[in-house]
């Protein structure tokens, strides 16, 4: 396979439209704006507010008029910022509050003079598709079952890599469980209960991953990584074992004093009151539904709907890959030397060397892509500041383990492979991924460190150069052209990648 294929090719972002989704949920309004309609999209804008659409519409059958108006105000601002960005398509979704309320209908009518555009309603099966779409966004070759958690209903759906399958709308929303109980989460669990037990499917998910999606269930996951101390503050691909997320669960519902819980004074005051309900809602699921896992997802049904937008070819793109080659294209001194290093490392792996998987290999191109980002940064600290951007980088298509490995393998790129070097975040970071991950990233690290010593971050150098196993030899051959670049330093850092390789150096400079 080709390093096109494996990459694929986007436009550049100067060529891309800006793209507009306005997201009217039962909680929140928001607008997100993206470059455009391609797999590795980033936001360059996002906002919401809590008006709370629908927080009494299961007692009352209507949106609250304060709500109404927190919402239309919103939705003024929002399409003044879609003009100042100028936003080339907008698009508007409303979902459980407006399609159930019976003024429902009114609000539109209204919400589409502010805004300026039509307002899709979503069915509950749309609804679904769109977050099953989302997930799909995220990660490669998603394989488990998805619920999107919002203010009004839950959206369950059966994923299986490019193929949705079950999909079925529960009334389990955090504002309408509040209403509907009175407030009173005991209430609740029966409510709950009933609700799941209608899903006859829900086993066909069983041993398999469940994709958390919603802010209420991205809050519970904050408290977790609070709660464990977790090195990483990154919500997407944040994963926890079946039987530890139902027991968090339970401890958050049955907290006496929600606010004084470690981590909720991040979680915004209008959505601490619906988390002790998301936290039932995601216990009873993960009950009924005994997944391998919780994989916590930020992608959503506004990123489904980019998903959708998307032609055949764009979705099937590796969005990792993606996001890394833009960003080696900003960043970098050179796109087309960082791609040079993914050919040029080939050989390390090849033959007599170590082995790696298809999933490591695709690790190591994104490795090598984000290798020279942080290339501007003082001397001293560009190590730490690769290991901080990479790690927390808007990375999709990946999970927290590959993430960190990432992070690692650049940042051994700047300060070398000797542990002693590490500060305490690097030092926190190797703690969540294995001794195989760890030992890779020192050798790609150590890779990369040599071939920029030799090609001095340019391209057109390392394509001319050869690495290659000879018994217990690692050699490199230097073409005539330039051997004037062999030298001490060179030398010292392709010793320090043999000796991870457990072989002895070799130059060879052809004469």
């Amino acid at each position: 396979m080709s390093l096109t294929q494996v990459f694929g090719g986007r436009a550049k972002a100067t060529e891309l439209e800006p793209l507009g989704v306005i997201d009217i949920g039962s909680n929140s309004v928001r607008l997100v704006v993206y470059e455009g309609a391609v797999r590795a999209a980033l936001p360059i804008f996002n906002e919401k507010v809590l008006a709370g659409l629908g927080k009494a519409v299961a007692s009352t059958g209507h949106l609250g008029e304060e709500s109404v108006e927190r919402a239309l105000e919103a939705l003024r601002r929002f399409r003044a910022i879609a003009r100042i960005l100028k936003v080339k398509n907008l698009r508007v979704l409303a979902t459980a509050a407006v399609r159930e309320a019976e003024d429902g209908r009114g609000f539109i009518q209204r919400a589409e003079k502010v805004v300026g555009t039509r307002i899709e309603v979503l069915s509950g099966a749309k609804e679904a598709q769109l977050a099953a779409y989302g997930i799909r966004m995220g990660f490669m070759g998603a394989d488990g079952l998805a619920g999107d958690l919002g203010g009004g209903s839950l959206e369950l759906i059966d994923i299986y890599k490019d193929r949705l399958n079950d999909a079925a709308t529960l009334p389990l929303g955090g504002l309408r469980l509040i209403d509907q109980t009175g407030n009173k989460i005991d209430r609740a669990l029966p409510v709950v209960d009933d609700a799941v037990a209608q899903v006859n499917w829900l086993t066909n998910g069983r041993g398999r991953p469940f994709y958390a999606v919603g802010g209420t269930w991205r809050a519970l996951a904050k408290l977790h990584m609070e709660q464990t101390n977790y090195p990483l503050r990154v919500m997407h691909g944040y994963v926890i074992p079946t039987r530890e997320a139902i027991e968090f669960c339970q401890f958050v519902r049955r907290a006496k004093k929600i606010s004084a819980l470690p981590g909720m004074d991040d979680v915004a005051r209008a959505r601490r009151d619906v988390v002790p309900y998301g936290a039932l809602v995601l216990e009873r699921v993960l009950e009924a539904l005994a997944p391998s896992e919780v994989v916590f997802s930020v992608f959503g049904i506004r990123e489904g709907l980019l998903f959708s937008l998307m032609p055949p070819h764009e979705q099937a793109k590796d969005p990792l890959l993606c996001f890394c080659e833009d960003y080696a294209r900003q960043r970098s001194r050179s796109v087309v030397h960082a791609r040079e290093l993914c050919t040029w490392t080939d050989a390390l792996f090849d033959g007599n060397g170590p082995k790696e998987t298809d999933e490591e290999r695709r690790l190591r191109y994104a490795a090598c892509l984000l290798s020279d980002i942080g290339w501007r940064a003082h001397p001293d600290y560009r190590g730490e500041q690769s290991l901080n951007v990479v790690a927390h980088a808007g990375l999709s298509g990946i999970d927290h383990p590959g993430r960190i490995f990432l992070a690692l393998a650049v940042y051994y790129r700047h300060a070398g492979a000797d542990d002693g070097k590490g500060d305490d975040f690097s030092a926190r970071l190797k703690l969540v991924v294995s001794k195989r991950a760890q030992k890779r990233a020192r050798i790609i690290g150590a890779a990369i460190r040599a071939a920029h010593m030799l090609s001095i971050g340019m391209p057109g150098v390392i394509d001319e150069t050869r690495l290659s196993y000879e018994g217990t030899k690692l050699v490199l051959s230097i073409p005539r052209a330039y051997v004037a670049l062999d030298g001490e330093r060179l030398r010292r850092r392709f010793g320090m990648l043999a000796e991870l390789l457990a072989r002895e150096a070799e130059i060879r400079l052809a004469t």
